[in-house]
Formats: C-alpha cells, structure tokens, sequence
C-alpha cells in the first residue's frame, strides 16, 4: 500500500527519482498513465494488468468505456525504474499534468499520484472543506 506525501523534482531530462519508501513496491515494473485532474498515476505492473483486466470485461459496445480505455491505454508509458529509483516520464505526460521542476508525489492505496506542486496545493485548497462532507458517501457509516 502507498501512503504519504513526498516532494521531490523533476531533473533536466524528465526523469523522478521514487521515493524511497515506495521502490520496493514499484521495482518490478511501473506504468505511468493520464490520472484524473490532471495527475498522472504510477501503478505497479501487476496492479495495471488488474485494471486492464477489467477494462478488457466491459463491453466493446459501452461508449464510456471505450473512451477511458482509449485516453487510458494510449497515454500509458512502462519503465523498469533504474538502480537509483528513477523513472523517465515522457514529455507527452508531462505536458498532460503541466509539471514543472517541482513535484508532489502522493501514495493513494495502490497507485502512486504525480502531480505539479502548484496543481496539488491549488487542488487541496479546493477539496480541504469537502473532504469532511463526502466521507459518508465513500465510507457508508463513516469510519
């Protein structure tokens, strides 16, 4: 599981060193792919080929999904991260999530979220005063 908040840079050649806490998850083979709000998300393989899995079972004829799959499987980029922990993201990715040199990297469960530093934090002070109000509706009964 990806937990926590880290905030590394983005190097000249676009590459992210991983934070330490998450290699091991992510040593096998990661998939870097369009994330909601414009984030990317970084899954591990065997998570990926799970989503694929279900992609793979909705029906050719559901238009929604075949539209994700497109946008999702198109976008898609995998890498081996290297002995130092560092991923090369494409420029098309990054032109996606608008990175700069700053980057926040979030744990959510089984993926892992890139995001622009600048993305995040306008994003968090859009979301903060909603986060109490929608734990009922994700978490029937609340905690």
């Amino acid at each position: 599981m990806f937990l926590g908040t880290h905030t590394p840079r983005l190097d000249e050649k676009g590459r992210l060193i991983l934070p330490a806490k998450f290699r091991d998850g992510l040593a096998g083979g990661v998939v870097i792919t369009k994330g909601q709000e414009r984030c990317l998300y970084v899954f591990p393989m065997p998570e990926f080929q799970r989503i694929a899995g279900q992609l793979r079972e909705a029906p050719v004829t559901n238009k929604a999904a075949r539209a994700y799959s497109r946008v999702f499987f198109a976008s898609a980029h995998d890498e081996v991260p290297d002995k130092q922990g560092r991923v090369t993201i494409p420029a098309h990715l990054r032109e996606y999530a608008s990175l700069g040199r700053d980057l926040v990297v979030i744990g959510a469960s089984t993926r892992v979220e890139i995001w622009d530093k600048q993305s995040w934090d306008d994003y968090l002070s859009a979301s903060e005063e909603e986060f109490a109000d929608i734990e009922e509706g994700v978490l029937p009964g609340g905690l």
